[in-house]
């Protein structure tokens, strides 16, 4: 042994018994040539063993020439450039994934609740949650197959469209137990005449009680909502296409609206299925404020809904408030 570690240490190479007894080695790739100057040919060039095997080269000792770097290898060049633009790459997706959640994030708010983005109200009251009230045991819905006369069986009371938030009621409106008397809802209209003419009417076709509801807005707006009932929808179509309206015109004049037209700006989207309706608004020249009215006819029950502001009647919060009646009549 230690004949082969003198040998190893030394670079010279051992007596072919000996490198018979030893495991072959792995193969090992030659290293990467590195360009220099060319050996001389002759018998000095390569040392050799006694038998005439080459033997291992002998590190040079000498100064020779200043051999230039080794060039960079083009894969290792690759690798460096594919991880800058991985890197890159990296960086841009975080971005635009950060800027498309933050636009997610501002469709999916309010307008109002983005600084600079608030817009103004559309002119919609603010109305509490609205539903029908219960029906008696066994009683059919207004419209159904079974209720032959279109009767409300439900509370009129409790199908009065509530008022709005923050409106102020009208006390006037309240009557007794619910049941305004025939004569205040007479008191809309203008002249002694059509309060008459229109009493009898109503005691002829045998009204059997109003329920009713009024308050005012904040902006002044005054609401006003009689819900009248009739024995039959057969009396109340009656009443209300020949006693309250006319094609193109209210058959009697409410107060402070003497001149009136046709409404043709309301939505017809609007309309509610089983529900007639006729709107009007004042014309101008009005006086110091605008009335917009509106009639209808819902089974064996009919709505008047009277709406006067100072100035001018708005037409949104008259709409929502006549399509929201006519829902829970229909």
């Amino acid at each position: 042994m230690s004949e082969l570690t003198d040998s190893a240490e030394t670079g010279t190479t051992a007596p072919a018994e000996e490198r018979a007894e030893l495991p072959p080695l792995p193969e090992v790739p030659p290293p990467a040539t590195v360009p220099g100057p060319s050996a001389p040919a002759g018998p000095d060039a390569t040392d050799g063993t006694p038998d005439g095997t080459p033997g291992p080269e002998a590190p040079s000792t000498g100064a020779g020439p200043e051999v230039p770097p080794a060039p960079v290898r083009k894969d290792r060049k690759d690798r460096r450039v594919l991880r800058a633009v991985l890197r890159w790459t990296v960086a841009t997706v975080v971005f635009a994934a950060a800027g498309t959640s933050a636009a997610y994030g501002i469709t999916r708010m309010d307008r109002t609740d983005v600084p600079g983005l608030a817009t103004e109200t559309d002119g919609r009251w603010d109305y509490p949650t609205i539903s029908l009230p219960p029906l008696p045991s066994g009683s059919p819905r207004p419209f159904a197959e079974s209720n032959r006369g279109s009767t409300h069986y439900a509370d009129l009371r409790r199908l009065v469209l509530p008022a709005p938030n923050g409106a102020h009621a009208d006390p006037a409106l309240r009557g007794s137990d619910g049941w305004l008397a025939t004569k205040t809802f007479l008191a809309e209209y203008a002249t002694r005449d059509d309060r008459e003419t229109l009493g009898q009417q109503l005691t002829d076709y045998g009204l059997r009680h109003i329920a009713a509801r009024g308050w005012t807005t904040p902006d002044g707006t005054r609401t006003r909502i009689y819900l009248l009932q009739f024995g039959t929808a057969a009396v109340a179509d009656e009443v209300h296409s020949q006693g309250l309206t006319s094609y193109d015109a209210p058959a009697h004049a409410i107060r402070g609206a003497e001149q009136t037209k046709t409404d043709d700006a309301f939505p017809a989207h609007a309309t509610v299925d089983d529900v007639t309706r006729n709107t009007f608004v004042e014309t101008k020249p009005y006086g110091a404020e605008q009335v917009r009215e509106a009639y209808l006819s819902a089974g064996d029950t009919i709505a008047v809904i009277v709406q006067s502001r100072k100035g001018a009647a708005k037409a949104v919060p008259f709409q929502q408030t006549v399509a929201l009646q006519s829902q829970l009549l229909g």
